[in-house]
């Protein structure tokens, strides 16, 4: 244990795979210097809107960028993978900032990278295998739902009296606000969406999220040639550095070394270290990080089926988990593997971990050169590119092939899902996802179980059964075979088809043997090692002229016990 949690910390374990144990020669930092411009472009105004959309400034989601992805990039366990804030976060960090201020949030995501480094030491990293398609489509399509509710104000420029905490209370507040819609900002969003929806039909290299916010910013200068205002980042938000100066928009300085807790609250006030905060901020804190993993290691398999490789689940773990605890005292918030950016960066073509570390200097040098620029984008230009990364998130066409295509149990599934994590909550909708899938998939291999009727005329009654003999089939089982064997007197059972024998399988037989009539007699043949070793460790042994065990049936066959006599002595299968 100790040796995994070093290599994945000490060793840099994506990194020295990628590089230090591969000639790493200036063709290869070329390419990964080019990708990481390449990302770094994608990134800059994402990182602003995904901070924007979790109700926090700007620049934070800038700081996440830099410090989250140079961490996570050189600790981590996928040698592609591009690690910052992502729109999948946004629907638990906004809660828990509106009520915990930008100190909460922070000393969750510190507390997330916690629970992550815990996961990979844990070597929970393949829990991710165990996640259904149905159950993951449902909470990120309910995620992409949520977040483009969320975008409808800023993208309308609507002025809501409030917002409700809910999202059908959201809904009813968003459309009684319809009236208060700015055509401005309506015009800079349309635009800006329209460039990101038709720019892909270009085939152009360069990523559209540019020319996007360079035609929304354009449009907007015109409409300032008219007079109509329009809500920018600039106009919304403000900064105070450390010695007093105030400004608006971004503020052009590096991120800074600072204690998440000693930050203010919504209150205004420093929140302070305290057991009550820590536990009034562990929910969200698991939900993170539960989010963190799946997102990561989902990334991480898509990036593997792109480039051939093979990453390590546990490392990638534990390098989210140390980006996300030293993040927060740079003022970064929760951060995982980006599937897009990623992607993104794979085409660019990256070879190793240092183009996502060029990605994150790309970002830091945004902040000292064009914090001002950046300050003058709209807010619904922002907001339309976060409708964007909702489309492509909610991957509307595997949920179409799904309702069109898959089992019906499948689709409930994810529809479940899916409306638990718009109406309530992420975590909620995992559970009971995975718990109504696993009871659905037990409920199919159960009814996988049969019994046939083999018997050859002039021998035994022969039953042949096919399937696991677990707790969710094995009474039916029992219970048929009864039925089946109610006349006769002396019965075969042929387990060659027989992978399980669970504590249930095991009860209900021994339940069997128990209430078996005097004067029958059962025999079991070709008794796979699996349930053969089960039936020995719970003492099962052979009755004579009760309960016979052969190897194989035609050993049964040409060694037919004759029934005993009905003395009414009960079976005593357990040895």
């Amino acid at each position: 244990m100790k040796n995994h949690f070093f290599t994945g910390i000490g060793l840099f374990s994506a990194l020295t795979e990628a590089c230090w144990k591969e000639a790493y020669s200036f063709q290869r930092f070329t390419k990964d210097l080019i990708a990481g411009i390449t990302v770094g472009i994608i990134a800059i105004p994402l990182a602003m809107a995904l901070a924007i959309g979790s109700g926090v400034a700007p620049q934070y989601g800038l700081y996440t960028a830099a410090v989250a992805g140079i961490v996570i990039a050189l600790c981590g366990g996928s040698r592609y993978s591009v690690s910052g804030p992502t729109a999948a976060f946004v629907v638990i960090l906004y809660p828990v900032s509106q009520q915990f201020g930008l100190a909460g949030l922070l000393l969750a995501t510190l507390m997330s990278g916690i629970i992550l480094i815990i996961m990979g030491v844990a070597r929970l990293g393949k829990l991710i295998e165990f996640i259904p398609l149905s159950v993951t489509l449902g909470f990120t399509s309910g995620i992409a739902i949520t977040i483009a509710t969320m975008q409808v104000k800023d993208f309308f420029g609507l002025q809501p009296a409030q917002l409700p905490e809910h999202y059908i209370g959201k809904v009813a507040a968003l459309a009684t606000a319809m009236p208060t819609l700015n055509l401005g900002d309506t015009l800079i969003g349309i635009t800006t969406l329209g460039v990101l929806v038709y720019w892909p039909k270009l085939g152009l290299r360069l990523p559209g999220h540019l020319p996007a916010l360079i035609a929304g910013t354009g449009v907007m200068a015109l409409l300032w040639l008219f007079d109509m205002p329009v809500a920018t980042i600039g106009s919304r938000f403000g900064y105070m550095l450390a010695d007093g100066t105030h400004g608006q928009g971004i503020p052009p300085v590096l991120p800074s070394l600072v204690l998440p807790w000693s930050l203010p609250d919504t209150q205004g006030v420093a929140s302070g270290l305290s057991w009550r905060t820590v536990t009034a901020l562990l929910p969200a804190a698991f939900s993170m990080a539960m989010l963190g993993a799946i997102e990561s290691l989902l990334c991480a398999v898509v990036l593997d089926g792109m480039t051939g490789t093979k990453h390590k689940s546990n490392n990638e773990l534990i390098g989210q988990g140390l980006g996300n605890i030293i993040a927060p005292f740079f003022g970064g918030i929760t951060a995982t593997a980006a599937i897009a950016r990623s992607a993104a960066n794979v085409r660019a073509g990256a070879t190793s971990p240092l183009s996502a570390v060029f990605h994150s200097v790309l970002v830091l040098s945004a902040l000292l050169v064009l914090a001002p620029a950046l300050s003058w984008l709209p807010l619904s230009a922002m907001a339309a590119l976060l409708l964007m990364v909702a489309w492509n998130m909610s991957e509307a066409h595997k949920v179409v092939y799904l309702l069109r295509r898959a089992p019906r149990d499948d689709i409930w599934v994810m529809l479940l899902c899916m409306s638990l994590t718009v109406l309530f909550d992420m975590v909620i909708a995992i559970t009971i996802g995975i718990v109504l899938a696993s009871l659905l998939f037990m409920r199919r291999i159960a009814s996988m179980t049969q019994v046939r009727d083999t018997t050859v005329a002039g021998q035994a009654k022969v039953l042949r059964v096919n399937g696991p003999l677990f707790f969710a089939a094995a009474e039916r089982i029992f219970e048929e075979i009864t039925r089946m064997t109610a006349s006769d007197r002396l019965i075969i059972l042929q387990w060659d088809a027989v992978p399980v024998l669970d504590a249930g399988g095991l009860n209900a037989f021994l339940h069997f043997c128990e209430t078996l009539p005097p004067g029958k007699h059962l025999v079991v043949t070709d008794v796979p090692f699996g349930p053969l070793k089960t039936l020995a460790r719970a003492g099962v042994i052979a009755i004579e002229g009760r309960l016979s065990f052969y190897s194989t049936l035609d050993e049964a066959l040409a060694n037919l016990p004759k029934p005993a006599a009905a003395t009414g002595v009960p079976p005593g299968t357990r040895g």
